[in-house]
């Protein structure tokens, strides 16, 4: 069985792979959440991570549908305990940025949609500069101490802000970032390698990074002359157009035979063996696309493996 990993220094414990919630009420339906919700439970996954802005961008959505869908989910197989739920604030269309009265509204309006009274770790989704640190660490710590909120976390945060928010933490004794939600894979590198990740391992913060698997180009299904139907495929296919892309595939293509996995698998078991990181999140639209992913948290590469997809990617 696939052991645990601790979060950052909280007390909670988490698969080493988290279900990215973002295609819930998007491109999966509600029975295909579910479905893919039961297998990636069967498989030991614990850790489903969402916003509270998913799927606003769809005609129609209002912003919400995913945390609405894991909560119904979560009600439905009586598994509340067994499941951490990350979700993040910031975004939504009626809940646009991190003032103290928004995280609060958000954060009671997030619960009500996952019809739970608790949230495993809240993110603020996007940092909002424009707002004193100090108002958001002391709101967010407000609804720790009113256990609305287990841990605390921040995503697409500069070196700078992340730092100001844990000094801050520490010299007022109130709650603490523990985990940091970066974007990071093999061909998008530079936003985390460097300050932010020194910081993290600095600070004892664990990384769950998105767009694990590069919008679906580090499955190695997109390649020069072929198309593909996907939301995302215009992101992904413009990997194509870098050397960097180019030489990684062809650092997947080589391990991925030697092995006999997925590029998938290879290229999240590469994201997680790097410094800081505990748990890469990666979605699937149905229960096929998920044994690949959930592969990724029992395959350990090689150090000559690890070695020849950091070189490619460079």
């Amino acid at each position: 069985m696939t052991s645990l990993r601790k979060l950052g220094t909280s007390d909670i414990e988490i698969f080493p792979l988290a279900l990215g919630g973002n295609v819930f009420g998007w491109t999966a339906d509600e029975d295909q959440s579910f479905a893919v919700l039961d297998a990636y439970a069967a498989a030991g996954g614990n850790f489903v991570d969402t916003a509270d802005s998913y799927s606003a961008w769809v005609e129609g959505n209002k912003g919400g549908e995913s945390e609405t869908v894991i909560g119904k989910w979560v009600r439905s197989r009586g598994n509340r305990a067994d499941v951490v739920i990350a979700t993040k604030v910031s975004q939504h269309p009626e809940y646009q940025g991190l003032t103290a009265a928004n995280i609060k509204a958000a954060a009671d309006a997030s619960l009500t949609r996952l019809g739970t009274d608790y949230i495993d770790l809240y993110y603020t989704h996007f940092d909002k500069p424009e707002v004193p640190v100090e108002e958001i660490i002391t709101a967010l710590d407000d609804l720790v101490k009113a256990g609305k909120v287990r841990a605390i976390a921040a995503s697409n945060i500069t070196p700078e802000r992340l730092k100001a928010s844990l000094d801050f933490s520490e010299a007022e004794g109130l709650a603490r970032y523990v985990a940091l939600q970066p974007q990071y894979n093999l061909v998008s590198r530079d936003t985390y390698e460097g300050p932010l990740q020194r910081l993290a391992a600095d600070s004892g913060l664990s990384a769950v990074p998105y767009f694990a698997l590069a919008m679906g180009f580090l499955t190695g299904k997109y390649r020069p002359g072929t198309t593909i139907d996907s939301p995302r495929a215009a992101g992904a296919g413009a990997y194509l157009e870098t050397p960097a892309g180019i030489r990684v595939l062809t650092a997947l293509d080589e391990i991925a035979e030697s092995r006999g996995v997925a590029h998938a698998t290879i290229a999240l078991s590469w994201l997680t063996a790097q410094p800081t990181v505990t748990a890469p999140i990666s979605s699937a639209r149905t229960v096929d696309q998920l044994p690949p992913l959930l592969a990724s948290a029992d395959l350990t590469l090689t150090p000559e493996e690890l070695t020849r997809l950091t070189e490619a990617s460079a």
